[in-house]
């Protein structure tokens, strides 16, 4: 296996020396040809010549563009330094005109003040006295008004309202009572009406009659029972019955419940009845209170308004008075 090793290695040497060779192989030797440079120029071709260069559309596109935006900047460039010398005119005739007014009132006070005497002593200069105009009083007092009655306007509301809410509820729940004793007592006047029923001793039917149960049939009709009981079952046949007992002996309990269901029929339409009445003279009460309260706060606003208006216009007339003093006091420096 060696000697094959080596023949296989021995073998493979020549034939790499025989490609590697480039005497041998002639097809694979590199060529060395010089190169010829190739220069262009523009000269060559007549793409810049004046014929073409006008004639191209593009370029008189481009020409076109140019020529409109320069007469465009142009234009409004005109238009800036029309309107900037339009303002400098304006500016020269204003300084013009208060240097003319400013030489006259010069000249005004300098014969005026040629004609007074020059010996003018320290005391006849007279002091500045600040005296308060009526009209400042006015502003003044607008001023506060609108203050005070705004105030007063805010409380009024806030007070009424609240005032006039708390009085609605206790007045509610008082006719609420007041309806029900109405119901109480026309229960216990329908109650009276029942035969013998207010002539049986040891029995007070007006305790019996409460809040909570006259307008409940039922319980009206628990209470006749047990009266009917009490009074009616531990009676000796040998004793004369009262008129109570008597008229219960045919039917008693079927006259009990319908007696029992009119009275508390009665005492729940008394109660409505009085109720609805009272309610309704509380809404009554209500609408004219709130529009009282609505007309009030309307007046007040109206006066504050007028006082605020007052106010404003004044203060305009006193700001324009300043401004004119001002731009005197400006001139004559």
């Amino acid at each position: 296996m060696k000697v094959h090793y080596i023949n296989i290695l021995l073998f493979a040497l020549p034939l790499n020396i025989l490609v590697g060779s480039p005497h041998k192989n002639p097809s694979i030797t590199p060529c060395h040809t010089p190169k010829i440079p190739t220069t262009r120029t523009l000269c060559e071709c007549e793409l810049y010549a004046p014929v073409n260069y006008y004639s191209d559309p593009q370029m008189k596109e481009v020409m076109d563009n140019f020529n409109k935006q320069t007469q465009q900047r142009f234009h409004e460039y005109d238009q800036r330094m029309k309107a900037t010398r339009q303002k400098c005119r304006e500016q020269c005739d204003i300084e013009i005109q208060k240097i003319i007014l400013k030489d006259k009132l010069e000249k005004e006070l300098i014969k005026k003040f040629a004609t007074l005497q020059t010996d003018i002593h320290s005391d006849a200069i007279p002091t500045c006295i600040c005296e308060k105009t009526v009209a400042d009083e006015v502003q003044k007092f607008c001023l506060k008004c609108g203050y005070r009655l705004g105030g007063a306007l805010t409380s009024c509301e806030i007070l009424g309202y609240t005032g006039i809410y708390s009085w609605e509820v206790v007045a509610t729940s008082l006719a609420k009572e007041e309806a029900i004793k109405s119901g109480i007592n026309a229960v216990l006047e329908y109650l009276s009406k029942f035969p013998g029923l207010n002539s049986l001793p040891g029995f007070n039917i007006a305790g019996m009659i409460n809040s909570t149960n006259f307008n409940k049939s039922m319980s009206i009709m628990h209470i006749l029972q047990g009266i009917n009981i009490a009074a009616c079952d531990n009676i000796d046949s040998s004793s004369t019955k009262s008129t109570f007992c008597a008229f219960l002996e045919p039917d008693g309990v079927r006259k009990l419940a319908g007696c029992a269901q009119d009275a508390a029929q009665v005492g729940i339409s008394e109660t409505a009845s009085v109720q609805g009445s009272k309610l309704a003279s509380i809404k009554n009460t209500m609408l004219s209170s709130n529009t009282i309260l609505i007309a009030s706060a309307i007046t007040i606003l109206a006066i504050v308004l007028v006082m605020l208006i007052i106010y404003l216009i004044l203060r305009y007339r006193r700001k324009k008075k300043m401004k004119k003093k001002l731009q005197y006091i400006k001139l004559l420096k």
